[in-house]
């Protein structure tokens, strides 16, 4: 305002109104009235007398001035107000004659306009004048009371901080804001009455930056400090800790309070590493996943407000990968490792280790903090080996075991690592029947079940490479480490290999004529079959166990029917331990 002397008032003195709102409220209208007046009054033709007036006692706008600002109660200013203006209208009569010689000259068209003679006016005023009121040069009838209607647009105090109010906060908090923090957020900004001036929201992307780096005003610098990831907040900033004096652009006024409603998406540091949460931990974890296995898990990837971008459950299959090879994101690589079988663990992951500023996709925004819930079906190494477990064993001693070309009869469950059951001998309720070594079964499970003894139970784990592969079966996923446990029920000990038939003692001396039963010089299938068959039953002889007898004598026929015209004559039929030898074939 202006002072009678026409110099610059420092406005209110801060902390004297004890008033609350309303009597910053009242204390504006009243210093609004004081500048109208002083307008009017310093205006011409008014001047002449007023600087005399002002010349010779102290200026009413000041004394005004000093009561509003160090009063602690507005309302106590309007006496010293009216005090100061009858002192000014007693010094009027040489401007009364001065207006009237205007008029005079000016005649009844020479009048001011309305506009100027209303000029230095509030309209709808509330400040009401007490007792002792009078005229104000015609602008203000004797006794007048004065209404002001009064908004206020804003306050604060040179004292003021950066008020924070928490509007919600996440039960679960992995880590708040600190200086040098990279942070992603929405926000509404909006001045002190409610004016919005900006928004993120519309702007289809979040607000990024560091924190007390420069980057940001002052006030929201220390207004997001302490903040966690989904949290929402409300921050109130001075205007020295904003855009001060200058504002900004048009949209900002100059000394506004700002307001702003913040929600932080993310927040994470250039400095962070892979930060690791257990959820879950099996027990009896005898090995954890090193840089080259190959894992099979499922996981939700989200962001750190919990917005979920990608799951491997919604496609009903694991993300299968190695480990450690730069297959995956950096992130990830480093977070597998180390887990068990069947753990479940949170990998939280800094941008600079995903996918860095630019994102990927419409899912994953740039400088994105990534979050993996990851459970961990199996892994292995190309290099693993079946590895076998003696569950039990029978108490009598065990002499012969199981070995390549045995037929055994066993039980068994099979089973993924993470417990998902896939096949039973017992659903059959009779058990399962092999030769060793005769590519009749899983290479794994072919090896696990030699050197068993009948009765012994098994505990075998198998890689892909030595079960179904990356193919897997029906029933199988691929690249599926399998977990076998099976009994050993019974053995029969196998033939030599490359044998159908084996006599436990020596042949007959007369192997032909035995044969040839009706002594006619050959032997026709029917009579092969009958010999060995009569052999077999004798206890003379066996077959190659586990396959179907009628096949296998009509292989060995077939063998020593050398010419293929259906019948064995005494130059054909040969031993096997007689072939060997010449390493013509390889029966009998």
């Amino acid at each position: 305002m202006w002072s009678s002397k026409g110099t610059t008032s420092p406005g209110p003195v801060p902390g004297k109104c004890r008033g609350g709102i309303m009597c910053a409220t009242t204390t504006t209208a009243l210093s609004r009235m004081a500048r109208s007046l002083t307008r009017a009054m310093t205006a011409p033709p008014w001047w002449p007398s007023w600087w005399a007036w002002g010349a010779s006692s102290p200026a009413w706008t000041e004394a005004s001035w000093a009561c509003v600002s160090a009063s602690a109660a507005a309302s106590l200013c309007l006496p010293t107000w009216a005090m100061a203006a009858s002192a000014w209208v007693r010094r009027l009569g040489p401007w009364q004659g001065m207006q009237e010689t205007s008029r005079q000259k000016q005649g009844p068209q020479g009048q001011k306009p309305d506009a100027q003679r209303g000029r230095g006016t509030h309209p709808r005023s509330h400040c009401i004048c007490s007792a002792g009121c009078i005229a104000a040069a015609g602008l203000i009838p004797p006794d007048a009371t004065l209404y002001f209607d009064v908004v206020l647009l804003d306050v604060w105090n040179k004292a003021d901080t950066v008020q924070v109010s928490t509007l919600l906060r996440p039960p679960h908090c992995p880590r708040m804001v600190q200086d040098s923090d990279f942070v992603r957020y929405h926000y509404n900004g909006t001045l002190l009455d409610g004016t919005a001036f900006d928004t993120s929201y519309s702007s289809g992307g979040t607000y990024d930056t560091y924190v007390g780096s420069g980057w940001l005003i002052k006030g929201m610098d220390q207004g997001l400090l302490g903040m966690c990831p989904g949290e929402r907040r409300k921050i109130i900033i001075p205007p020295f800790l904003a855009y001060g004096e200058k504002g900004y652009g048009t949209v900002i006024p100059a000394h506004a309070s700002l307001v702003f409603h913040v929600l932080l998406i993310d927040v994470h540091n250039p400095k962070d590493t892979v930060q690791l949460e257990t959820l879950e931990l099996p027990p009896g974890c005898v090995r954890r996943a090193v840089a080259g296995d190959f894992m099979r898990y499922h996981y939700n990837g989200s962001l750190m407000d919990g917005t979920l971008f990608d799951s491997s459950y919604s496609r009903n299959h694991t993300y299968n990968t190695y480990v450690g090879q730069g297959y995956i994101i950096p992130g990830m690589d480093q977070g597998l490792q180390g887990a068990c079988v069947g753990e479940r663990r949170r990998i939280t992951i800094p941008p600079h280790l995903a996918y860095g500023e630019n994102g990927t996709g419409d899912k994953i925004p740039g400088s994105a903090v990534l979050v993996f819930d990851v459970h961990v079906i199996d892994f292995h190494n190309p290099a693993d080996p079946v590895e076998v477990t003696t569950l039990s064993r029978p108490p009598e001693p065990c002499n012969e075991t199981a070995k390549p070309g045995d037929f055994v009869r066993y039980h068994y469950n099979c089973s993924l690592l993470d417990g998902t059951r896939l096949f039973s001998s017992h659903d059959y309720e009779v058990p399962q029947e092999a030769t060793l070594g005769a590519n009749k079964v899983i290479e794994g499970l072919d090896e696990g079940l030699q050197g068993m003894c009948v009765g012994e139970r098994r505990q075998l784990v198998v890689p892909p490479h030595l079960a179904h592969g990356e193919s897997g079966a029906r029933g199988v996923p691929g690249s599926a480490v399998l977990l076998f446990e099976v009994e050993l029920v019974s053995r029969e000990e196998g033939l030599p290999a490359g044998y159908l038939f084996v006599w436990h003692e020596d042949p007959p001396a007369n192997l032909f004529e035995d044969l040839d039963l009706n002594k006619d010089g050959e032997v026709p299938p029917e009579e092969f079959s009958t010999f060995i068959k009569a052999q077999v039953s004798e206890g003379k002889g066996r077959l190659m166990p586990g396959q179907d007898p009628e096949k296998i004598i009509g292989d060995m026929f077939q063998n020593q029917d050398r010419n293929q015209d259906g019948k064995i004559t005494a130059e054909e039929l040969k031993l096997k331990s007689d072939e060997d030898q010449e390493r013509v074939h390889e029966e009998l």
